[in-house]
């Protein structure tokens, strides 16, 4: 249910519809928009009686909210959300890229990755701290001390840093070192984890799982947002199919639907979504033809010795050449490269 209020509407109005739902021992989610305010109500399991709220002075109107992602949903939100971080924002008219290593390897990769990255105009490096990966012989990532080599970096050059986190015991020390916390694909339907990151006052990059369905990955959102964090990023980063011509199957087909159906910005990682780098600059260009909001890429000063994900990392140079090759597409889209 949404209840819509007038534009006239007073703060303290607005603030007796939230006891009222309160009362009712429901959930309030109110959303200001920039002619007036909506309230999202959630927890009912049944139908909620409109006419104890509409009566309510300030109240224009209740809206019944068909979608099982509510807070997710466009019903809810109909304006797209502007995700903020201190270096940066991501949302409409604009085209974000998130760039840098799978993994945190050392200090002085990461601290010259950044510095370059910082002089080409990216404020969001990627980097992994803690790493799942499919053997556990590969390399696991450096913990904690990666974190703080993530925090120096931040520091130093003042870049934003986007990380994963993988488990609740390590989210204390993921939110403080990251801007933006990154859900991995596995993660995605991690309940647990989702209900940590709700409580989270940083932004919430959720990755969609390789095998869901829109549907799966919203509801997965909404599991943030009914938590009390609205900052929620989705990231299509390739679903498993029968092709065995890629890593994973980058479905640029979602974005649309996904954009029809929810407010939230989303993102397109070409990186995991095709696990060649030759690949991954065609795909990037379709991303943002598609309508997407930015990028996730994996760049790698000397791809060739990463020690994680090296076949579908980006060199400098050709870091540089997508960059000019989005920088010419983006204009006619009336997109701004951030």
């Amino acid at each position: 249910m949404l209840v819509v209020m007038d534009s006239h509407a007073t703060p303290e109005q607005v603030d007796e519809v939230v006891r009222a739902i309160r009362a009712m021992n429901l959930a309030a989610h109110p959303m200001p928009g920039a002619t007036r305010t909506a309230i999202g109500i959630t927890g009912n399991v049944g139908a909620v009686d409109p006419r104890t709220l509409e009566v309510l002075p300030g109240v224009l109107e209740l809206i019944r909210v068909t979608k099982p992602f509510k807070l997710a949903s466009r019903e809810m939100h109909e304006a797209d959300t502007v995700v903020r971080t201190p270096q940066t924002v991501i949302g409409p008219g604009t085209f974000t890229l998130i760039a840098g290593p799978c993994s945190v390897e050392n200090e002085d990769m990461i601290l010259r990755t950044a510095e370059y990255l910082m002089g080409r105009g990216v404020r969001l490096l990627r980097a992994g701290a803690f790493k799942p990966r499919t053997s556990p012989y590969s390399f696991q990532g450096m913990g904690l001390e990666g974190l703080k080599i993530l925090e120096k970096a931040r520091k130093k050059t003042g870049i934003g840093i986007v990380t994963e986190l993988m488990d609740t015991d390590n989210a204390g020390a993921v939110e403080d070192a990251a801007d933006v916390i990154q859900i991995g694909t596995r993660n995605m339907q991690n309940f647990s984890l989702l209900k940590r990151v709700a409580k989270a006052r940083k932004p919430v990059l959720l990755k969609r799982g390789m095998a869901a369905t829109l549907e799966e990955w919203l509801m997965a959102a909404e599991y943030v947002m009914a938590g009390g964090n609205y900052q929620v990023i989705l990231c299509e980063r390739g679903v498993r199919t029968f092709n065995d011509h890629s890593r994973n199957t980058l479905d640029l087909s979602v974005i649309p639907p996904a954009k029809k159906l929810s407010h939230l910005p989303i993102l397109v990682d070409p990186s995991h979504g095709t696990g060649k780098r030759d690949y991954v600059p065609p795909m990037a260009l379709a991303a943002l033809a598609a309508g997407a909001d930015g990028l996730l890429l994996e760049v790698h000063p000397d791809p060739e010795h990463a020690q994680s994900d090296g076949a579908q990392s980006l060199s400098f140079p050709g870091f540089e050449k997508l960059l000019e090759g989005l920088r010419g597409l983006a204009g006619p889209l009336q997109k701004q490269i951030q």
